[in-house]
């Protein structure tokens, strides 16, 4: 870990990067954010933790706990609201048993995050799994899509 740690802050020197940079990296090579990485960081670099963990909680593209293998991201914009978005998050959280404030499965599989709006109304009820955009979503195919993931993990 302590090599990573010595690359991360190297290129962070050498490029000359700000905190938001340096987060991007810190998540990159981890998945998320540890807070022992940040205090790792805060003390060679001589800037308070605060200042990296207020700029890591304002921005939703960084992450302070693990995350799972295969993200599922749900629209709940306007349209996909009214086109059902709850009823396929209520759906999903079932399918991964995962409790009301949960989002990760306790195997670390699978993490399922609600956006605001993806930008993709025409097509909407919309799930992005691991990148790729699902457009007008039935509760069936995207249990299909959940079900072939969980199969592919089991196969491992």
């Amino acid at each position: 870990m302590k090599k990573i740690l010595e690359n991360i802050y190297e290129g962070h020197k050498k490029n000359e990067g700000n905190i938001i940079s340096l987060l991007q990296d810190i998540q990159s090579a981890f998945g998320y954010i540890p807070e022992d990485v940040v205090i790792w960081f805060s003390r060679r670099l001589d800037i308070p933790a605060s200042r990296f963990f207020g700029i890591a909680t304002f921005y939703a593209q960084f992450h302070l706990t693990p995350r799972g293998k295969n993200i599922i991201t749900t629209c709940c914009g306007t349209a996909c609201h009214v086109k059902g978005s709850e009823r396929l998050i209520n759906g999903l959280m079932t399918e991964l048993d995962l409790a009301d404030g949960e989002s990760t499965t306790c195997d670390k599989e699978f993490t399922l995050e609600k956006v605001n709006c993806v930008g993709a109304c025409s097509i909407a009820p919309v799930v992005i799994i691991n990148d790729k955009v699902h457009g007008k979503v039935s509760a069936d195919n995207l249990m299909k899509e959940v079900r072939k993931l969980k199969e592919c993990e089991v196969e491992k």
